[in-house]
């Protein structure tokens, strides 16, 4: 098995504040660039494919980029962790520009295939596979580990961003040049991270000594990994934890707020107030924890976070008026992006250093490729009881997470560094 680290190799001193040091202002802003890329690059791949087949054809061509990175995802921790984080990504923005533009280019040559469609869907969710690990393992390497909190409020207000500008650049990039337009403009935001990352400064962990004769293998490596979080006093509970509230938050909030809307006729405008309030609410949490850089008790913190949001998660069904809605989803956002960033910030500084890929691997399967299974079971399960059972139900799954914190004494005594 794989000796234990120590922290890193240097020390990172003098310690800045995140939101003050250059080096991690250089890497947020590749990580903006890419995601608003990301953004750009799925509102084409949908725009592409409804034009070139059915719906249900351009639903599959969607969806199908999520298979290779459930599937590979914990290998991309290995991945990770075995060749560094900072090059990992680095060499997955370069492949995403790489393919992006390809496609563009043979979009402006011709009229856009199912086939190349969905082949550029899968090299996009295959990359991915690598790359959301060690975007997860990077911020422990460039920055001290008592600014990690205030990174997560930096990358959430990243994400908000992305998800604000990133629909309408795509669809003007759509407007100006068709889906080559769009996957053009995709690939070259991709591309502004790439200069940017190659700048970032990063700290290398101490040497690992080799797992016995003929030192380690990839599949001894994932092995290991796995072994070290089941065996983890914090990390094995946190993740059960972030399991659990993301099974119950996924699907009400997707689906299940869709079928709400029009069950109560708020229809498109009104479900467009109901995300709004939701995104303003998710966007003050990682603003609040940008600012504040840290919160005492962050164990205990993020499990009355996950709590009280599955009581709110619980009563969306049943509040009298959009506008009562609206207010209830921006309690949710709210409290899941505090313990959403918490639950992050602690992943990363509880974890050792040679492990951090490995480890945002599960994370991000378990939130990424676990969680969306929750989706089609709504949708069924709302169609055969209705919203307010359905709700409720989810809501209870959430609350078991926020348990799982408070009941397991490390996780709820868990501290962020100073």
């Amino acid at each position: 098995m794989t000796t234990v680290t120590a922290p890193f190799a240097e020390p990172h001193a003098p310690e800045l504040p995140a939101h003050r040091d250059g080096n991690v202002l250089r890497w947020i802003s590749a990580y903006t660039a890419s995601m608003v890329g990301d953004s750009v690059f799925f509102l084409a791949l949908s725009w592409a494919a409804v034009r070139s087949g059915t719906p249900a054809q351009a639903g599959v061509v969607t969806a199908v980029s999520a298979v290779p990175r459930t599937l590979l995802m914990l290998g991309g921790g290995v991945v990770a962790d075995r060749f560094g984080p900072r090059r990992v990504v680095i060499g997955s923005d370069t492949v995403r520009c790489a393919a992006v533009l390809a496609v563009a280019a043979m979009l402006w040559l011709t009229r856009p295939d199912l086939w190349l469609l969905a082949a550029l869907a899968v090299v996009f969710g295959t990359v991915d596979a690598v790359f959301m690990p060690a975007v997860g393992a990077l911020p422990a390497r460039i920055t001290g580990a008592g600014q990690l909190a205030r990174v997560q409020g930096m990358r959430g207000l990243a994400v908000r961003f992305a998800n604000v500008v990133g629909a309408p650049l795509g669809g003007l990039g759509v407007a100006l040049g068709g889906a080559a337009g769009a996957f053009a403009l995709a690939g070259l935001l991709i591309a502004v991270s790439v200069p940017l990352l190659i700048s970032v400064r990063v700290r290398e962990p101490a040497p690992v000594e080799p797992a016995g004769p003929g030192g380690t293998t990839p599949w001894r490596d994932l092995r290991d990994g796995l072994r070290y979080i089941r065996g983890h006093r914090v990390l094995a509970p946190l993740i059960v934890a972030i399991a659990l509230g993301d099974l119950g938050f996924v699907g009400p909030l997707n689906i299940g707020l869709t079928l709400l809307a029009d069950e109560r006729g708020w229809g498109a405008s009104g479900m467009g107030w109901v995300l709004a309030g939701f995104g303003l609410g998710a966007g003050a949490a990682a603003l609040t924890l940008t600012v504040r850089g840290r919160l005492p008790h962050a164990g205990r913190v993020a499990a009355v976070a996950i709590l009280l949001g599955a009581v709110a998660i619980g009563a969306l069904a049943y509040v009298p008026s959009l506008l009562a809605a609206v207010g209830t989803a921006l309690l949710i956002g709210l409290l899941a992006g505090l313990s959403g960033a918490l639950c992050g910030a602690l992943l990363q500084t509880k974890a050792d250093p040679a492990y951090l890929g490995r480890v945002s691997a599960v994370g991000g399967i378990v939130s990424l490729g676990i969680a969306p299974l929750s989706m089609p079971l709504s949708a069924a399960a709302v169609g055969a009881w209705g919203t307010g059972p359905v709700f409720v139900v989810s809501a209870a799954v959430c609350g078991l997470g926020g348990v799982v914190a408070l009941c397991v004494r490390d996780l709820r005594r868990a501290e962020l560094p100073r």
